[in-house]
This record gives C-alpha cells, structure tokens and sequence, in this order.
C-alpha cells in the first residue's frame, strides 16, 4: 500500500506508526525545530486531504456538499468579507500578499474553536476548472480551504470538475 511506504520510508510502520505520526503532528508547532520528517508528514497529510476533496467533488455534485456544520454561516462571513474575490481562478496575491494576509488573518481567526484546525495547513487549487498540480496548489489555512471551496460549490465553480468526470450516458 502507498501510504505504508510512505510512512515506512520516514520509519513510521504500520498502524503504530500512523499513531506516532498523528500524535507527532497534533503537538504544537513550538515543540519542534524544522524536521524535514515532520514536515514530510505535514505535507503528506495536506496531500491526502486533498486527494480526498477533489475525489469527493469529482464523484457527487458539488452544490449538494456540506464541508463543515457550519457552510452557510462561513459563506456568508466569506462573502460580506470578500465581496469581490474571484475564487473561479485565485491568484496567489488574493491569499498571500500583505494588504490581503491583514484581511485574512482576522477572517480566519474568528472561527478559532469553532472549525477544527483552523489554521491548519491544507492546499488549495488555484483555478477550480483543474486538478491539484503543482503549479494550480497554493498553501492555505483550513480556514481558508473551506471559505473557498463552500463558495465554489455554492455558485457551481466546481461544477465543471463533476461534469467532466462523471460517466457520460450513452444513448
């Protein structure tokens, strides 16, 4: 399996292996130097997440997904906050220059408790019409991820990614 080798290979085997690695990253960033094992982990689990995410609008419409118990409020915060951001294709100033880090930081922080890892690091893609690559993935807070990606599926930006892998009907 993929993921045992992955773990095997930054000597985490099996499931105790996969219980040291969730402990090791639910310990907080202060309790660790820069270790590239750690951070191979991180980047690890943020890939997965996101193998999941677009499996997941790949495979059921998107505008029937609920990301979090909190969707229509995080909409509507994204929305009265962002009035204008173009989420169909984002351009990495939209999240990380420093006139746009002092709006998010304050976005981002109010829901502090009430979405679980918030500040999470998750990848983002930055034009909704294609996969995660490594030229189309930005490095987002989870808050981020899910302002975003609840407002693609609330106005059909990820429509075109169901679309174009579901099963064509044959008539």
């Amino acid at each position: 399996m993929a993921s045992d080798d992955a773990l095997g290979s930054l000597g985490l085997q099996g499931l105790q292996g996969a219980s040291t690695g969730a402990h090791a990253l639910s310990l907080p960033a202060d309790a660790y130097g820069n270790d590239p094992q750690l951070e191979v982990m991180w980047a690890m689990k943020a890939y997965n997440h996101a193998e999941v995410y677009f499996n997941l609008i790949s495979s059921v419409d998107p505008k029937f997904l609920k990301l979090t118990k909190m969707d229509d409020d995080i909409y509507k915060i994204f929305r009265d906050t962002f009035k204008d951001l173009d989420i169909k294709k984002m351009n990495p100033d939209d999240l990380k220059s420093d006139e746009m880090k002092e709006v998010w930081r304050p976005f981002c922080n109010q829901f502090q408790g009430l979405i679980e890892d918030f500040n999470y690091g998750t990848l983002l893609r930055l034009d909704c019409e294609r996969d995660y690559t490594e030229e189309n993935t930005i490095f987002a807070t989870r808050a981020q991820f899910f302002a975003v990606e609840i407002a693609r599926n609330k106005e059909g930006c990820n429509d075109v990614v169901f679309t174009s892998k579901s099963p064509k009907c044959e008539s």
